[in-house]
């Protein structure tokens, strides 16, 4: 039997579409013709009828209709479907013959043309020998013609030809070569379409008649055959739902018929197809439940049809294409738009057909075993005489025999070994993998990773049964991940040991030791024996030795396993391999521990190595090497011990580097850092532990960072969350659980023997020279030297604290904006035991807040460490946070000359400006002076002189000053006239007395000037006497630029007396004289 056998014929596979062949059109020399025929077949979009057209020759001979049968009573059907049924009516037999003719109504030989063109369609006619194909012709003219009842002489030949053709009016169609040729094609095809429509319905109306000869006797067959007929008309006519319909009805009716082992394959084979066209249609219908369940019923009423024994494989063959075909249909209907989900999607069924693929290869195994002595029949009982079978689903040597009985046993049992030993020719594990690939897309698209991985393994295993162990071991070490990141065990030593097969196989050393490392170790479910066997093979792949065959190995690939062994031993090369450990399990673990997170430079660096075997016996190794991030340290940390190669597992408890299975054995390491990595990170960047040695072969396991492997991160969580009591353990062995790595540590410098005090008088005030006093004093054993002062405000704070921050050493000058925040690197010499030295700092803030300075000493001393002297620098910082604020608070106000407060003054009229000064601080200050300085706008009354000199206020105390101030006319002046600058000149009380006088400048605020038309100025005494007369003098100024005339009016008093003019009219620029006589004493008002 073919090994493709079980794969469903193309035409059953395809989308049935009506069948029209064209005649008449030379497509190869004639240009128009061929126009015409790619507007038929080139870009087909999807909104064009479905329609298979083909070229044929007008003489072509089409397939002979069969003689109409009158009567079923004695007719015997042989099979169910013919094997070329389908065929002929998809490709062959067409539904429409259309005769192309080139002829234009106005053709003036009209006769002859109409007679040529009805001798073709005859000839077709006669072609199709009684079939009931439709027949239609269509003329191609050059001229595009005119519409419908303006031609009369087209009228007329159309006609005359229909007569001579004998052919409906219907039939007869005009295609105009213009440049809307696609236009006139697609109306061509729509009326081929109906024509083709028309003959599908009469066929199955012809089938149906059928239906009245048959009975259920003896035509079971007939009913299936007809109706599955019917069913695929119905899809060429598309009417797919009447098909799906028909179908249903085909497929209850197969498994009507009565089954035996001469015809179950015949009757699964027409289940299979039956089933593939209703799950198909149900897909097109936007059903798939429908589709699902049906599939579902088909393999439950098919499973248990297994047929003969002997040919078993056979039905799981078959059983396996029905799910690849059914996972086909799926996932075409998820292109095409259908939404599928994680539970149901086309992985299920491929992983199911490869199931039976793998099932129909053990059956075929154990059925097909014979003899290398056994033959092939000849002649060959699976060879037909057309190289085909007449019949789906039946046996070659006995075609259209439907007895249940075996008239031949012999021929029987030849065509059975036939088959067997076609079955072991195919190619099992290629069917397998491709299924299996399927899926593993499928199920890879749809987000299900533990499916993936277990189909994964799947493969792997198949690819090594097929003897390609390469690409197993390709998709094995992919899926190992997996199962170590989730602790699947059990699964992953399984894989492990088809993967230690395919790389003995294949003699690939690394692959080989290891697979073999993690077998042995504490993942591996083996058994002891199993491992001390991968143990020795180990040991002696290692000794440059074979190892012995892995078992239940192909005889034939051990052989040649053995040969690539022996080239491998006798080729010359690198025999060290270094494996890193971090993506599997080793059988040996390793820890490295720091025995603190972080070491003085001055004090050696301690941390442990702790490694614990878990193969089955006691083990040596060679050599152990530990890394670090600064590779000067690599030196110190090394234990090598020399051992031959056959020694690896003799005298397991003399040496350091032998491990005992199930024992922690703790290696201590200890060094100097070196002063330069003070501040610095040390990392373990590795462990690498040595197996064997340079003579033979050598494996190096590699840790990176301080241990750990692809299975540690889950079994510290496990031993986190784990109530499980502890069993005590002797004082020098420890719970591996318990060991935490702890790779890196910091080096920091020694710590530092000396003392910092800050002396000092907080708060500090703005802009003043605010000392602070550092004290150092030793208490270092021996003399200290290079020490160095680091001093001033603190980094990483504001930057505008930074900007209005300035430090100096030196008190005696004022700082400015060149001086820095902070002052680096002072040196100040060497310290003996004990001694102490002082530096005073000045800093100036020039913005009140907190601040925070920082004080830093470092300092050089000799020491010794592992009896290795160094030079240390140690450093000892203090911080100090000082508050600034202001020292005063300066109140400004404007008063007349009576100490009346103004708004406002007047032009040229004298006023008074009145400064308060009030001490913000809690230390005592020294006003040393003060000065105004006056604006040019303003002038003054008297001599500007300080009134506060060298005054000293307490906290809360205040110091006034007052001057008499004048501003001249300036016109309006918008926002007021500038008064000037107030400056303070003051400094602490208790500042010494080269500490610079601190000058605080106070801007004054702007005044409005008003100006008046009229000043008036009384002169009067100071006092008067009762009785006598008080002369009084009124002034009157004139301040414009025109004569104003005054009108001057005196109203009574009952405290005085005058003598003059109680009104008088005169100009503003004059005086004017009283004389009062006082009648009453004390302060009066006239």
């Amino acid at each position: 039997m073919s090994p493709t056998q079980w794969d469903l014929p193309v035409e059953l596979c395809c989308r049935p579409m009506a069948f029209v062949t064209l005649t008449g059109l030379d497509v190869v020399y004639n240009a128009v013709h061929r126009a015409v025929w790619d507007a038929f077949c080139a870009n087909r979009r999807a909104d064009r009828v479905p329609i298979s057209f083909k070229v044929l020759p007008g003489d072509h001979e089409y397939p002979k209709c069969r003689p109409k049968r009158t009567s079923y009573e004695w007719y015997i059907p042989k099979g169910i479907l013919k094997t070329g049924w389908m065929n002929k009516h998809l490709n062959l037999v067409p539904a429409l013959v259309v005769v192309f003719y080139e002829l234009d109504w106005d053709e003036p030989q009209w006769k002859e043309k109409q007679s040529e063109c009805a001798t073709r369609v005859e000839i077709v006619r006669q072609s199709l020998q009684g079939r009931n194909t439709k027949v239609a012709v269509v003329l191609i003219q050059k001229k595009t013609p005119l519409p419908p009842g303006e031609d009369v002489i087209a009228s007329e030949r159309a006609a005359a030809l229909c007569n001579a053709c004998e052919l409906s009016g219907k039939s007869l169609f005009v295609l105009p070569h213009t440049d809307h040729l696609v236009g006139y094609i697609i109306r061509l095809e729509n009326a081929f379409y109906e024509h083709a429509q028309t003959y599908y319905y009469t066929e199955i109306r012809r089938v149906k008649s059928h239906k009245e000869f048959l009975n259920k006797t003896t035509h079971q067959l007939l009913f299936v055959r007809h109706q599955f007929k019917i069913a695929f008309f119905s899809e060429l006519k598309q009417d797919t739902q009447n098909a799906l319909k028909n179908y249903r009805t085909a497929y209850n009716l197969v498994h009507e018929l009565r089954a035996h082992e001469t015809n179950i394959l015949e009757i699964k084979t027409m289940a299979g197809f039956i089933n593939y066209k209703i799950c198909r249609l149900c897909f097109q219908h936007n059903t798939p439940l429908d589709a699902i369940a049906q599939f579902r019923k088909h393999i439950d009423l098919c499973k248990k049809k297994i047929g003969s024994a002997e040919l078993s494989f056979e039905h799981a063959a078959w059983m396996s294409k029905q799910f690849q075909a059914f996972g086909d249909l799926f996932d075409e209907a998820i292109k095409l738009g259908l939404t599928a989900i994680q539970t149901q999607n086309p992985g299920f069924y491929y992983q199911q057909a490869a199931y039976y693929a793998q099932e129909r290869k053990q059956l075929a195994k154990s059925l097909c075993n014979h003899e290398a002595s056994v033959m092939y029949p000849n002649p060959d009982p699976l060879e037909t005489q057309t190289g085909v079978l007449d019949f789906y689903g039946q046996r070659s040597w006995r075609q259209g025999i439907l007895s249940f009985d075996l008239s031949d046993p012999e021929k029987e049992k030849v065509g059975v070994l036939a088959i067997q030993l076609k079955e072991r020719n195919v190619a099992h594990s290629e069917i397998i993998i491709t299924l299996l690939s399927n899926a593993v897309a499928q199920f890879k698209k749809y987000k299900c990773p533990r499916m993936k991985s277990h189909l994964m393994v799947q493969m792997g295993e198949e690819y090594y049964y097929a003897k390609d162990y390469t690409k197993a071991l390709k998709l094995l070490d992919y899926v190992m991940c997996d199962y170590r990141s989730e602790g699947w065990w059990t699964l992953l030593t399984s894989i492990l040991t088809t993967a230690l097969k395919c790389s003995y196989l294949m003699a690939q050393l690394k692959d080989y030791i290891t697979y073999s490392l993690e077998l042995l170790g504490r993942a591996s479910t083996l058994k002891d024996d199993q491992k001390s066997r991968i143990e020795k093979n180990l040991i002696n792949v290692l000794m440059n030795e074979s190892p012995d065959p892995e078992p239940d190995c192909d005889i034939f690939a051990v052989k040649t396993a053995q040969k690539l062994w022996a080239d491998r031993i006798s080729l010359a090369g690198s025999n060290i391999f270094t494996i890193g450990v971090q993506d599997f399990v080793p059988f040996v673990q390793c820890k490295a521990k720091f025995h603190a997170p972080s070491f003085h430079v001055d004090v050696p660096v301690e941390f442990d190595i702790y490694l614990k075997a878990d193969c089955p016996h006691p083990i040596r190794f060679s050599k152990l090497c530990v890394s670090f991030n600064n590779q000067e340290y690599n030196q110190f940390c090394v234990i090598e011990e020399a051992s031959k190669a056959n020694e690896v597992l003799e005298n397991p408890t003399q040496g350091k580097m032998c491990l005992v299975p199930g024992k922690t054995r703790k290696l201590l390491f200890k060094f100097v850092a070196k002063t330069e990595d003070v501040g610095k990170k040390i990392e373990i960047t590795s462990v690498d532990l040595a197996l064997g040695n340079e003579t033979g072969r050598c494996v190096v396991l590699n840790w990176q960072g301080g241990g750990g492997d692809a299975a540690s991160s889950q079994e510290a969580l496990q031993a986190a969350r784990s109530f499980k009591r502890r069993p005590k353990l002797p004082d020098n062995e420890v719970h591996w659980d318990s060991i935490i790595i702890q790779a890196s540590t910091m080096i920091i410098s020694r710590v530092p023997n000396i003392s910092v005090h800050l002396q000092h008088e907080p708060p500090a005030l703005t802009n003043e020279m605010y000392c602070l006093v550092v004290t150092v004093q030793s208490h270092e054993k021996t003399q200290i030297r290079d020490v160095k002062l680091t001093a001033g405000l603190k980094p990483g704070q504001d930057a505008n604290l930074t900007q209005k921050t300035h430090v100096t050493l030196h008190g005696t000058e004022l700082c400015d904006e060149s001086y820095p925040a902070l002052l680096t690197d002072i040196p100040v010499g060497d310290l003996h035991p004990g001694e102490q030295l002082e530096k005073m700092l000045y800093v100036r803030c020039g913005t009140v807040g907190s601040r925070m300075f920082l004080v830093y000493v470092s300092y050089l001393i000799n020491t010794t460490a592992e009896e290795k002297e160094i030079v240390c620098k140690c450093h000892k910082d203090e911080t100090v946070t000082i508050e600034t604020v202001f020292p005063f608070d300066v109140a400004v106000k404007f008063v007349s000359t009576k100490f009346e407060h103004l708004e406002r003054v007047y032009a040229d009229i004298p006023f008074l400006l009145m400064t308060d000064l009030l001490s913000a601080s809690p230390w005592p200050l020294t006003v040393v002076s003060s000065e105004l300085q006056l604006a040019p706008s303003m002038t003054t009354v008297d001599q500007l002189e300080s009134q506060v000199d060298n005054v000293v206020l307490q906290t809360g105390e205040s110091a006034s000053e007052c001057f008499c101030l004048r501003c001249p006319s300036l016109g309006n002046v918008e926002g007021g006239v500038a008064t000037g600058h107030y400056i303070i000149s003051w400094k602490r009380t208790s500042a010494m007395e080269n500490i610079p006088v601190i000058r605080t400048v106070i801007t004054l605020p702007h005044v409005i000037v008003e100006n008046i038309p009229l000043h008036v100025n009384a002169d009067l005494p100071s006092f008067g006497r009762v009785r006598e007369s008080l002369p009084v003098k009124y002034h009157l100024q004139n301040k414009t630029d025109f004569v104003q005339d005054v009108e001057i009016s005196v109203e009574p008093s009952d405290a005085f007396m005058f003598s003059g003019l109680k009104q008088i009219r005169l100009p503003a620029q004059a005086f004017y004289s009283y004389q009062y006589f006082c009648q009453a004493t004390g302060s009066t008002h006239g």
